[in-house]
């Protein structure tokens, strides 16, 4: 016989996770990469480019530009949002740690969005576990709150999360927009004025981010599911007219908001027919999604008779499908395939946590032996590299590092070694309560994969902080490039520059950019030898003579050649 739900959970396994140790996990996941790091290449620091032109004035707020140019993300919020935090830090506050404060609160409205949308879908009546014969079965409040912990830590387990999220680009902030809009659309049968409003700050902030189709289709699409939906009384059924109308007129309010700031695009990049092309798209939705997309195979295997049933799929599973189907559609029509896989996580995780009580013990094994092995082996080489780079033993990741990193100093930092050493502590003792104890908690199986995933990017952004920084930063490149400058120059053309990194010259030179001009008086001008077939054809030889060629020393693709003025301009 065919239980009316897949999920028979006692209610000694609803217990929810401790709020401590909760709270810690997401410090400890949200903290390391906004702090104390270079505004990395190239979206990073691209972004923070454009925010720095707003907030000193430089360029219209409607329409930012960087030198000229506009962003390759249609957005509008993501960059006041770091020009005003810019603008309100006090001086002696680093600009780019402002601008990155805004984009922290958007990481953790995403973990907040992606853990109250799970509670309120599990709230939902269909989604809810067997009742027993004889009473024992969880009870509905805490069968929830059990539930949106494991989505949670789902969604902290992601792969890809970790580094685009720590970002100050668009990506971040139409993350944070869709768990909001998700989270409200998945509270409102159960809730009116909160989700409302968080219903409009999500699809107007999703909107104004560069994503306005991604906003309608998520708006009207949720506007039929609600319209649809069939799990609630007769009485309620009666609202579900009207706000899924509601839904729908705040959509087309959004559609026309994102018309008249001409924000509307068209994106669309279909992959190409080729193998290589298909199976590339195939290994970012593998390794990207990791571990949730194995758990949503299971919820729809699991959960398939409220899914295809014939009058309408049950909400807590049609609701999150759209939204990562709506996510993944765009990962495969555009040419930024991450950033737009970024949205699917809090679906995902969503999904992902409603086969927690399916999973067999079996399952549950696998799961944690899988997770402890690779989390304790790539903490492992963590800590090996970083203790080869301090001391040249082991010799063989020593002379890797200054083979690929020349010219790379390793330094020593007392805070970030005592916090590495802290989070690998409470690993071990992580490691030791789950596999000497076997606990009944539904969520039990997403805390080893979760906690794993906060610890490795904890080391990389302490113990490798000043390699990553190194690598990832035009910081070294723009310093290399100020020593042949010898004193500040009032002014420096550029020729073949991308965004990123007329940005990075603006903010680690401190220079003031000007594109190639015959009308131009400065004394300087750097060409990037990559973007331009033929910088000598292209540079008046008459007016310039080349200094020097500047290589970033962990980048080939940074090629540029400096050039010095030996004629007055227009000459």
């Amino acid at each position: 016989m065919n239980q009316p739900t897949p999920a028979i959970v006692a209610q000694g396994a609803a217990q929810r996770l401790p709020r401590a140790a909760l709270v810690l996990l997401c410090i400890a996941y949200v903290l390391p990469g906004f702090l104390g790091r270079e505004p990395w290449k190239s979206a990073d620091i691209t972004a923070f480019g454009y925010m720095a032109e707003l907030a000193r004035g430089a360029t219209a707020w409607l329409a930012p530009q960087l030198m000229g140019r506009a962003p390759e993300v249609d957005a509008l919020l993501p960059y006041w949002l770091g020009a005003w935090a810019m603008q309100l830090a006090p001086a002696w506050v680093a600009s780019d740690f402002a601008a990155r404060i805004p984009f922290a609160l958007l990481l953790t409205l995403a973990l907040f969005g992606t853990w109250y949308a799970t509670y309120y879908l599990a709230r939902n009546p269909e989604a809810q576990p067997v009742a027993f014969a004889f009473g024992g079965e969880a009870l509905p409040t805490d069968y929830a709150r059990a539930i949106a912990d494991g989505g949670l830590l789902a969604f902290i387990a992601c792969l890809g999360l970790a580094q685009m999220s720590h970002e100050t680009t668009p990506a971040l902030a139409q993350l944070g927009f869709t768990a909001l809009a998700f989270y409200a659309l998945a509270a409102l049968p159960q809730r009116t004025l909160i989700p409302a409003i968080g219903a409009v700050l999500g699809l107007t902030g999703l909107a104004l981010s560069g994503a306005p189709a991604i906003a309608v289709l998520f708006g009207l699409g949720s506007a039929v599911i609600h319209l649809l939906d069939r799990s609630a009384g007769p009485i309620a059924r009666r609202h579900q007219v009207w706000w899924a109308a509601g839904i729908a007129l705040l959509t087309m309010l959004v559609a026309l908001l994102a018309a008249l700031l001409d924000l509307w695009r068209w994106r669309i990049d279909l992959p190409g027919a080729s193998w290589q092309e298909w199976r590339r798209l195939g290994r970012l939705l593998l390794w990207f999604t990791w571990p949730a997309w194995p758990l949503v195979l299971w919820t729809l295997w699991r959960w398939r008779h409220q899914l295809i049933r014939g009058s309408a799929p049950s909400r807590h599973l049609a609701l999150p499908l759209w939204f990562a189907s709506v996510a993944l559609g765009a990962t495969l029509t555009t040419a930024s395939a991450d950033r737009s896989l970024l949205l699917a996580l809090p679906a995902l995780a969503a999904l992902a946590a409603f086969a927690l009580p399916t999973l067999g013990r079996n399952v549950a094994a696998l799961i944690d032996w899988f997770t402890l092995l690779f989390f304790s082996g790539c903490a492992f080489i963590i800590w090996v590299i970083w203790i080869a780079m301090q001391t040249g033993v082991p010799k063989q990741p020593a002379a890797n590092v200054a083979r690929l990193m020349p010219g790379f100093e390793p330094s020593f930092s007392l805070t970030p070694f005592l916090i590495a050493i802290a989070a690998t502590l409470a690993w071990a003792w992580l490691v030791k309560w789950r596999v000497g104890r076997h606990r009944a908690a539904i969520w039990k199986s997403l805390v080893l994969p979760a906690s794993g995933a906060a610890l490795s990017w904890l080391l990389l952004m302490t113990l490798w902080l000043p390699l990553l920084d190194f690598a990832r930063s035009y910081a070294p490149l723009v310093r290399r490039t100020l020593i042949i400058f010898q004193q500040q120059p009032p002014c420096v053309e550029a020729f073949g520059l991308n965004s990123s990194q007329i940005a990075a010259f603006k903010f680690h030179g401190n220079l003031t950019m000007r594109p190639m001009n015959a009308a131009s008086s400065c004394p300087w001008l750097i060409v990037d030898k990559n973007a331009v077939k033929t910088p000598s054809a292209s540079v008046d030889p008459k007016q310039w003579t080349l200094h020097s060629v500047m290589r970033h020393p962990a980048d080939r693709q940074d090629n540029l050649q400096i050039y010095q003025r030996t004629a007055p301009a227009g000459m």
